[in-house]
This record gives C-alpha cells, sequence and structure tokens, in this order.
C-alpha cells in the first residue's frame, strides 16, 4: 500500500485527502518506482482547481525521484534498482509508490541527489524547450523572464547566464530581485514599485527584447508585448494570474510583426527519444555547476494542501518538494 494524495474535486487546498492505494505489478511499457521526493509545480495548482479539468477524484503531482523497484515487457532503458526521475502524465506522483509509463522516466546521474532530481525536471526541461527548442536564441541575445525567482525562474537566470544570453528578470519583492541577480539575471524589475515595461525600454534604450519568455499570463502579456523588438518572440507558458484573453491578432502586426506561441512541455517530451535528450541537457547543466538547483522550501506529503496554499500566494523561491 502506498500513501497517495488524491483531490476529491475541483476547489481548493482544502480538497485534498490522504489514501492508501494498493500499487500493482508493471505491464508492458510500464515501470514501478518507490518515491523519494516528489516535485510540486503550479500545473497541479491548475488541475487542482479544475482549470485542467481530470476526472475526480484524482492523485496529483506530475514530478518525482525515487528508485525503479520493477520493470515491465519491452523497457529497456531501465532496470531494477536504476535511480530515476520524471515529469510526464498522467498526473499521480504525489504518492509513494505507483505503477507508470516508463517512457519519460529518466536515468538520474549519481551525481544529482533525489531531492534535486524531484525539483528539476519539469521546470529544468521547460527551461531548455525554452532557451534551446522555441525560438532561436544566442549568445548576446536578450529576454524577459517574469516569475524570475521562481522554479523555472532560478534555472532560467542560470541557463541564460551560461549561454551567454542577457535576462531581465522580474519579481514581486527586492528580495526576490536579488535572489534573481545571485542567480544570474543581468537585471531585475520588483514590478510592485516599478513600471517594467517603461524599465525594460530603458535598460534596452528602446530596442526591446529578442524574445519574453511569461508564466504569468493575464496581468502582464499586453505590457509584456510591449517590451518586444520587431519580430521578437512571446512565449506565454503558464497562467499564474489567469489565462490570456482572446488576442486580436492585428496587436502582433501593429507592435511590430510580433510572433506568439503557447507551448507545453508535454508536447516536447511526448516524444520518448526528445525526452530523454532534453534530460540529458539538463544533466549536463547540472552536473558541470553551470546550473544549481535551489530547493525553496519542502513540506511532508501530509501537508500537500499547505504547500498549494504557499505556491498560490507566491511566497515561495526556487523550487518545491514534498518529502515522503
Amino acid at each position: 500500500m502506498a500513501r497517495t494524495a488524491f483531490v476529491t474535486e475541483a476547489g481548493g487546498p482544502e480538497k485534498f485527502e490522504i489514501r492508501d492505494v494498493e500499487v500493482g505489478d508493471p505491464g508492458p511499457g510500464e515501470i514501478r518506482i518507490r518515491h523519494k521526493a516528489c516535485g510540486l509545480n503550479f500545473i497541479d495548482v491548475y488541475q487542482r482547481t479544475g482549470l485542467y479539468k481530470l476526472d475526480y477524484p484524482h492523485a496529483l503531482g506530475m514530478e518525482a525521484s525515487g528508485i525503479v523497484e520493477a520493470v515491465g515487457e519491452g523497457v529497456t532503458h531501465l532496470r531494477a534498482g536504476d535511480r530515476a526521475a520524471y515529469a510526464s502524465a498522467p498526473p499521480g506522483a504525489y504518492c509513494e509508490e505507483r505503477v507508470m509509463p516508463a517512457a519519460q522516466v529518466c536515468p538520474l546521474p549519481d551525481g544529482i541527489s533525489f531531492e534535486d532530481g524531484a525539483a528539476m525536471m519539469l521546470n529544468g526541461m521547460t527551461a531548455e524547450y525554452l532557451f534551446a527548442r522555441t525560438t532561436p536564441l544566442s549568445k548576446g541575445d536578450t529576454v524577459l523572464f517574469h516569475a524570475a525567482a521562481g522554479g523555472v525562474g532560478l534555472i532560467a537566470c542560470q541557463w541564460a547566464r551560461s549561454e551567454g544570453i542577457t535576462l531581465i528578470g522580474t519579481a514581486g519583492s527586492d528580495e526576490k530581485c536579488q535572489l534573481a541577480l545571485d542567480h544570474g539575471a543581468a537585471h531585475c524589475i520588483n514590478y510592485r514599485t516599478e513600471d517594467f515595461e517603461a524599465r525594460v525600454k530603458e535598460i534596452t534604450e528602446g530596442r526591446g527584447v529578442d524574445a519574453v519568455m511569461d508564466s504569468i499570463g493575464k496581468d502582464t502579456f499586453e505590457a509584456s508585448l510591449n517590451c518586444l523588438r520587431p519580430l521578437g518572440m512571446m512565449m506565454s507558458f503558464g497562467n499564474a494570474s489567469g489565462p490570456v484573453p482572446p488576442v486580436d491578432l492585428t496587436m502582433l502586426a501593429s507592435r511590430g510583426s510580433l510572433k506568439l506561441t503557447r507551448p507545453t512541455l508535454f508536447t516536447h517530451i511526448s516524444d520518448p527519444q526528445t525526452c530523454q535528450d532534453m534530460a540529458r541537457a539538463l544533466f549536463d547543466k547540472v552536473l558541470s555547476g553551470a546550473v544549481t538547483i535551489r530547493v525553496g522550501q519542502s513540506f511532508p506529503l501530509e501537508r500537500v494542501g499547505d504547500a498549494h496554499r504557499a505556491l498560490e500566494a507566491r511566497e515561495t523561491t526556487g523550487q518545491t518538494i514534498l518529502t515522503l
């Protein structure tokens, strides 16, 4: 039996319930993994509230790390006893042990702890596709990154620095701004005390940035478009403040033939080989020291509701994990 956090119906953090679930043997293409730690992400909040629909009751959680206990027929990249980590569907990672599809589970190098492994996969592979797969970015380019002290943000700050890309971050306090600067941001704007659009134009001497990476959504969308140079790319990859309203495409034309995309990690990792390649690129950044994973806070599984409250209140920095 494995303790597992379920959401009984769409709603607030009070909808969580810890249940004991029987764990069986893996079938073809599956593994059984015993978790050491589980990652917490905003997609979990969207699934809990019903913004992203699930059939309730449903176990939540999209990433974790642990030890592979058994593999099913056809699984060749993992063996029983291997250290592993993943960010993948279906939800259900908030648990002690589970059976799940093996294709997006990745061998975890010995040099990376289980805590870091649980905290890094979803956010780290998100940073990988933002910088390496969404639009051409290279040394000397400038990007605007919202929530620069968050889970993806602190990785993105370091990733940009390692690639010679200038990252202008935003965050909600002077302390969070300093954290982003300490992790490699060239500039960080406190959006509570400064107009980030005006400040970006000042920093770039009116040119604008080559790309915006925005997980905030509704509250920052239009001003972010105004920060782009002509032909710049807007990457809207989250909805922390709510979904972006319908977009009039002439907005993009009038601001300089801008490009707009709404990417997701799960599209990128749906191909198993691509998923493994992205994970290796992330592991290489961490093992080389270019990227350090910051676990800002941890909660025991029984306090998963408190963890969600902290995330929604933007009280967290870096990554958040659940311990077992």
